[in-house]
């Protein structure tokens, strides 16, 4: 029998064409080659393209280190402490100081200043009384009259709780009490009262004068007077109405 080829339904058989060798097998089974990366692109522009790319990514590095380096430069630096210098005997520390205390005013019965102190005429001075009603200290005051004379009194208005003030300020007595003077006057700045300390008035009865008449306002009376005494050169502060 003559040798027959078996056939290969998958692979068939090339024709025989009178004057064209045929393919080998092996040739007609080799794929075609892929195309080339950028194929669209000509040689020498993907050659110009080259440079431009590596230099872009060389930049990026180098922005990125730099950014690195910053970074731990600023935390190296915060956690850097000042030295500190315990070299005390170059420069003595200076003892601090304790706050004053506020001074405290004498208290009467008793000395409550000096004749100096009060050496002008209708100079002042505040000082604390202590009420033989009430066993509580009150705010009091003493003027030096032009006359020479002293005048103590309380600063707790007559039958209330408003605390008088001594006006040197005849503006002030002006325009806060509506009333004109020409010296000082002692004022109630709750009721508006202004007693002249140049005045009586009538005091504890119908009998008492006391310093303070009162010259506007509905006051009740004068204020409560404090007996004032000179001992050489101390101003004391005696009984009280």
């Amino acid at each position: 029998m003559p040798d027959v080829k078996q056939l290969d339904p998958f692979k068939p058989q090339q024709p025989s064409i009178p004057g064209v060798a045929p393919r080998p097998e092996s040739a007609a089974a080799e794929p075609a080659p892929a195309p080339a990366p950028n194929s669209a692109v000509p040689p020498a522009q993907q050659n110009a393209q080259q440079p431009k790319t590596k230099l872009i990514v060389a930049a990026a590095a180098g922005i990125l280190l730099l950014l690195i380096v910053l970074i731990y430069w600023g935390r190296s630096a915060s956690r850097k402490t000042v030295p500190v210098s315990y070299d005390t005997a170059a420069v003595p520390s200076a003892p601090i100081a304790a706050p004053k205390p506020p001074p405290s005013e004498p208290t009467g019965p008793g000395v409550i200043g000096t004749v100096s102190e009060l050496a002008k005429p209708w100079a002042s001075k505040n000082f604390r009384y202590r009420n033989y009603v009430s066993g509580q200290l009150e705010p009091a005051m003493v003027v030096h009259l032009p006359r020479g004379d002293y005048w103590g009194f309380s600063l707790i208005e007559p039958f209330g709780n408003c605390q008088l003030e001594f006006v040197t300020d005849l503006d002030k007595l002006k325009s806060d009490y509506g009333y004109r003077a020409d010296h000082p006057m002692v004022a109630n700045p709750c009721n508006r009262t202004v007693y002249d300390l140049l005045r009586y008035g009538g005091g504890a009865s119908s009998d008492d004068l006391v310093r303070g008449v009162v010259v506007q306002g509905n006051g009740l009376r004068p204020p409560m007077a404090i007996e004032i005494k000179v001992h050489g050169i101390n101003i004391v502060a005696g009984r009280s109405e």
